[in-house]
């Protein structure tokens, strides 16, 4: 009988896939819309969900394939952190370059080295697998942290977001790199925990420089790929994210850190339709935080996870009030920050999917007590989130590093409907001998706050794109915010390019 039961599980689970997945996705977004109003972390109720629809809830939909979860989860990311890259404004991350590179590695470090050796006093664990158990956790999720920033309208004051989303962008490859380490070593008992350093040496140094080597490149291409659909542009970026992420992987480096660092160079350079992929990819990271948590949400049992609340909560508060504050202090010891910013990095330590999806890498490997770190990690991440999630306003308010509401900067939706009406219009005319006569308009390199809105072509208009080719006699009609602004861009139509 219990096998019936479980045959019919999970032939519905396969025949009507497209209808569950569906109907679950647009729960996720109803739910999720409503969340900003109450402000409840979205990553919570996406969870909630996946659980509701799973073996002991309502929907009765049995999932148990670490496998298939893995592998969600590793196209998911990939997604997340490309849009988060291409999202990433180097002119402001630039100032806070030091500190998010160390809170993203040495912080990453000590935060699992301190939770493991926490784990390994309170739990039976030997000790690799309490710092296995700590690396799982190391890193930080800030998806869920910004919506709750966005829904109550809090700004924080200069330099704290940007190091943030700097250190929530670039700590997961860390934390990967740890994570295959220590299980390493559980599972090769007879290994010394120096073979480990050779590893992360490679994983990150051949990811680093294979991120730069493919963001060159991929730009390369799609400036110069002259394909015949504007949609097309989107699908070969997918093409390159995950060319990037599996050669790589290959190699040797660490695939996650060559994604992020690819897309912040390609985020920050000029592309042919890169609204159009911003756009694209923004939708797609939405899509992928929804299907990765639905699918986490899934697989997890909460009958097996309740045995384990003791446990968890205790390590959950150890993390969030001991070792997550540690880390942040020792990281940022050498850098002139006033304590009540250190004191908010610390708190904005949230926990997400990915140490969720880290977890199914000790299930996939049979190790002894892959289900109790499984579950443990899965109490931790949403511990985290119902903690620290729901009460970061009321933190950054508290500890005041939260804008006055009028000081506050436009958001980016703001800056979208703002974009198009400028201070004034100008209009260029091409003659022959301007060097922009048969150059693209993505190789001019355009002031950012200036652009070609129409180009007047033999009695013609023309609604220009990166890949239209500037001709002689064009008439273009430029917006721009300042007398300056047009100053340059005359220089960029008559001067000689550089680059």
């Amino acid at each position: 009988m219990r096998k019936l039961i479980l045959e019919k599980r999970m032939n519905l689970t396969v025949e009507n896939i497209l209808l569950v997945g569906s109907i679950l996705l647009f729960i996720s977004i109803i739910v999720g819309k409503t969340s900003y109003k109450f402000g409840v972390p979205t990553l919570l109720l996406f969870l909630a969900i996946g659980m509701l629809a799973g073996s002991d809830g309502i929907g009765g939909i049995y999932f148990d394939n670490p496998q298939i979860a893995q592998f969600i989860g590793v196209i998911s990311l990939n997604f997340i952190l490309f849009s988060g890259g291409l999202d990433t404004n180097w002119d402001s991350v630039k100032p806070v370059l030091k500190e998010g590179l160390v809170l993203s590695t040495f912080g990453v470090l000590l935060t699992a080295l301190s939770l493991g050796t926490f784990v390994w006093y309170v739990t039976d664990f030997t000790i690799y697998e309490s710092m296995l158990l700590g690396s799982i956790v190391s890193s930080t999720d800030a998806a869920a942290v910004f919506s709750i920033l966005r829904s109550k309208s809090l700004a924080l004051r200069t330099n704290l977001r940007p190091t943030l989303e700097l250190e929530s962008g670039s700590n997961d490859p860390m934390a990967y790199v740890l994570t295959i380490a220590f299980l390493t070593l559980v599972i090769n008992q007879d290994q010394n925990i120096y073979s480990i350093i050779p590893l992360f040496f490679q994983q990150m140094i051949l990811g680093g420089i294979a991120g730069f080597g493919f963001g060159k490149l991929s730009k390369l291409i799609i400036n110069n790929l002259k394909l015949d659909f504007e949609g097309l542009y989107p699908v070969l970026v997918i093409a390159l994210t995950f060319i990037t992420f599996s050669a790589t992987d290959f190699v040797g480096g660490n695939g996650f850190l060559a994604i992020y660092i690819c897309s912040v160079y390609l985020g920050n350079q000029d592309l042919i339709h890169k609204k159009t992929i911003l756009k694209f990819f923004d939708g797609q990271a939405w899509l992928m935080q929804i299907a990765l948590f639905l699918t986490l949400g899934l697989l997890v049992t909460p009958s097996q996870v309740i045995p384990y609340f003791g446990i968890g909560l205790l390590i959950s508060l150890f993390l969030i009030v001991v070792s997550r504050p540690f880390s942040v202090f020792v990281s940022l010891m050498f850098f002139k920050m006033k304590l009540r910013r250190r004191l908010y990095i610390s708190w904005v330590g949230l926990r997400g999917a990915v140490p969720i999806v880290f977890a199914t890498y000790p299930l996939l490997a049979g190790i002894d007590k892959a289900n109790m770190i499984f579950n443990i990690v899965f109490f931790i991440s949403v511990t985290s989130v119902i903690i620290q999630g729901t009460t970061i306003s009321v933190v950054a308010k508290w500890l005041n590093v939260a804008l006055p509401e009028e000081n506050k900067s436009m958001n980016e939706t703001d800056k979208l409907i703002l974009e198009l009406p400028k201070s004034s219009l100008q209009e260029f005319e091409i003659t022959p001998d301007f060097h922009a006569v048969n150059k693209r308009i993505v190789d001019l390199h355009f002031p950012k706050s200036a652009f070609i809105i129409m180009i007047k072509r033999n009695g013609k208009y023309i609604r220009p794109v990166g890949s239209t080719e500037i001709e002689a006699n064009d008439v273009l009609m430029v917006l721009a915010d300042s007398q300056e602004d047009f100053t340059n861009v005359e220089k960029k139509l008559q001067m000689p390019i550089t680059t």
